[in-house]
């Protein structure tokens, strides 16, 4: 039993899947650290408020904190701007996208299929060479 379950953990799949995951903590950390110790502070120079305090109760007591949502909006557009600025942007330079597949028509169905098919995904005709 235990090295059946040796063998599970040791899989190259599930120790990629924790590597990925504890990186993914961590760049998380180092995001939101960003977020709110440089560019939130910014934000409140350009005169943007803190809206914890902002709040509706209603007559049956209940309290809608509406003010801590638009707080929370507010940090996940920083945190995806973040992200998109010094994740995304730099990995398009190193690794610029594949350039499209070149397509064919189908000569059944005449659908857009790739040029190396043999057969068309939309149909399922066979395709001859």
């Amino acid at each position: 039993m235990f090295s059946g379950f040796r063998d599970f953990v040791m899989r190259g799949n599930v120790v990629d899947l924790a590597v990925a995951f504890v990186l993914g903590a961590a760049f998380a950390t180092v995001v939101t650290a960003f977020v709110t110790g440089i560019l939130t502070p910014l934000l409140g120079l350009l005169g943007v408020p803190d809206f914890s305090s902002l709040r509706t109760e209603l007559d049956s007591g209940a309290v809608i904190e509406w003010g801590l949502f638009l707080n929370a909006l507010i940090a996940f557009i920083l945190i995806a701007a973040a992200v998109y600025a010094f994740l995304v942007v730099p990995m398009n330079r190193i690794r610029p996208p594949a350039p499209p597949a070149a397509m064919k028509a189908c000569p059944e169905c005449t659908s857009e299929i790739p040029e190396a098919a043999r057969r068309c995904p939309m149909c399922t005709a066979q395709l001859t060479a």
